[in-house]
Parts: C-alpha cells; sequence; structure tokens
C-alpha cells in the first residue's frame, strides 16, 4: 500500500494534523475505556469509575465492541488512531474469565504491553458515601510490595499503572493541590488498589495533620495473562530525543560531596611581568639595582 500525503485544506485541519505530529515534550497520554461484546454490569461500573478518575484525559465508548485483544488487536490500533490515545483498558465477562479487564499501551499505534486482570472484589465510588476530589485532579501513586520489585511481571504492571494515571506534569506543586491518593499493594499474588482522599487538619503548627479517607473505587484484583514487549522494542519505546538529552559539559568534575570543580586551559604567562602589589618593604635599594644592571654608580660628594 502506497500512502500519499496530503496538504490540509482548511485551518482547522492544520491544527488538528499539528496536535498529532510527534512533539519533543509529550501531550498528556489519553485513555480510551472499551466494553467488550459480553461485558456484564460490575465491569461496566468498574470502567466508569476509572472513568471518573481519570477524566479529562479520557474516552469511553459507550457501545459494546465484539473483539478479543489477546488474538486480534487490529481494532484495538483502530480506534487508537482514531481517538489519539495511547493509553487503553478493555473490559469482558465470560464463563471462562469473569469480570476481565485488560490493561496496555500503545507504541506508534501499535500494541506495547498488555496485562490481563481479574476483578474479585469492586466497591464503587457511589457506594462510598464520602466527598469526592475535582474532576482533572493529579493523583499521587503509592506502591508497596516487594513483587513490584522483584517479579518483572510485576514490574511492567506498575510502569503501565504509572502511565495510565500519572496525568499531566506540572513544574510545581502546592501543599492544597495534594488532596488524592492512589494506593496499590501486592501481596500473595493479589493486587489491592484503594483510593484516599487527603484530608489536612491543624496541628498547632506550620505543617498540618494529614488523615486519609477511602474515597472509591476499590478493587481486589488477580492477574491473569500477559503480554509484553520484547527488550528490543520496549527499550527502543524509551528512547527520548537528542534535543532532550542533556548537554554534557567538558572540563568540570564533581567530587562525592557534590563539590564542581572546572578545568581553565589558558596560554603561558611570562611571570616576570606579572604585576604584583607595591609594598615598600619588597621595594630594591640602589645597590641592588646597580647589581643588576652590572655597573657601579659613584658616589655623590657632599658639598661644602
Amino acid at each position: 500500500l502506497i500512502y500519499c500525503y496530503r496538504k490540509p485544506k482548511t485551518k482547522r485541519a492544520k491544527r488538528f494534523l499539528e496536535k498529532r505530529e510527534p512533539k519533543l515534550n509529550e501531550n498528556t497520554k489519553n485513555a480510551m475505556l472499551i466494553k467488550g461484546g459480553n461485558a456484564n454490569l460490575t465491569v461496566a461500573e468498574v470502567l466508569k469509575d476509572i472513568y471518573a478518575v481519570k477524566k479529562p484525559f479520557a474516552v469511553l465508548y459507550k457501545r459494546k465492541n465484539i473483539t478479543r485483544p489477546f488474538e486480534d488487536q487490529t481494532s484495538l490500533e483502530f480506534f487508537s488512531k482514531k481517538s489519539d490515545c495511547s493509553l487503553f483498558l478493555f473490559g469482558s465477562h465470560n464463563k471462562k474469565r469473569p469480570n476481565n479487564l485488560i490493561i496496555g499501551r500503545m507504541f506508534d499505534y501499535h500494541v506495547l504491553d498488555m496485562i490481563e486482570l481479574g476483578i474479585e472484589k469492586f466497591v464503587s465510588l457511589k457506594e462510598i458515601k464520602n466527598s469526592k476530589c475535582p474532576e482533572g485532579t493529579k493523583p499521587m501513586l503509592i506502591f508497596a510490595g516487594d513483587a513490584f520489585d522483584v517479579n518483572e511481571e510485576y514490574r511492567r504492571l506498575k510502569s503501565l499503572l504509572i502511565d495510565f494515571f500519572r496525568g499531566p506534569t506540572v513544574p510545581s506543586i502546592r501543599l492544597a493541590g495534594l488532596e488524592y491518593v492512589l494506593h496499590f499493594t501486592a501481596v500473595d499474588g493479589k493486587i489491592y488498589m484503594r483510593s484516599y482522599k487527603v484530608l489536612l487538619k491543624k496541628s498547632g503548627c506550620k505543617i498540618p495533620r494529614i488523615e486519609l479517607e477511602e474515597m472509591g473505587p476499590s478493587l481486589d484484583l488477580v492477574m491473569r495473562r500477559t503480554h509484553l514487549a520484547s527488550d528490543d522494542l520496549y527499550k527502543l519505546s524509551l528512547k527520548q530525543p537528542k534535543g532532550l538529552k542533556p548537554k554534557k559539559k567538558k572540563n568540570i568534575s564533581h567530587d562525592v560531596f557534590g563539590t564542581t570543580y572546572g578545568r581553565i586551559h589558558m596560554q603561558k604567562q611570562d611571570l616576570s611581568k606579572l604585576q604584583t602589589r607595591k609594598v615598600k618593604g619588597l621595594k630594591k635599594r640602589p645597590a641592588e639595582k646597580s647589581a643588576e644592571d652590572g655597573g657601579t654608580t659613584p658616589k655623590k660628594s657632599k658639598s661644602a
């Protein structure tokens, strides 16, 4: 197939294409949430709650889509290109794999990683009668459990969850903005997802007292099938463009204490012509001057 490039005919089409062009600093990753052809009420509620957490960087497809990501990925790649989403969450339900979620990400509009998770217990946002965080709040992510650092599949799942929930990159953080916590715990082959609202209360000093109030949604998950990218493809997806790499500074070194040392290259100096501070103690006497000149000056006779 030969694809020919067409110039946009309108300014709106031009802006649309410019938004999708490769950039040095990537846009915030969007996620698409898709229901399978046999999704039940539990899976539909999970997708709705995660959509509420992820908004406004998410697209929720309300219609059911008959597809199996582990067997055929073409439909996911089509939806990814159509909605410009590099993350996806697919929900399905059948007898063999009940209450099933598939979380994954794309690279160049092709599936990079996919991990299948089974829902064993679910508590929705509606069931917990507490105040909720406003839409678009950037969460703090906490991971507990040795499996996230030891097991390769759990390490890749941790990376996937960070990509999915991290939100926009911000230059600075204010204390009042830290109001939402997502906690993931891996223990005994299960993953527990809990979400809390941070309450800042008076403590009698400058630093407030912090309390966590469960907000929902709450999920107990178990890992099922995995589809992980090869090491070469994963390394390629992490490659940074040259414009983002810091330029190496020559002749600069650091010691163990963090002190910076710089080396300056200069031409050879003539120290005999170096101007020093004029001090009376260093002033040469007439005898020394005559010795340097190689002759003696006659003494002046005293006048009568």
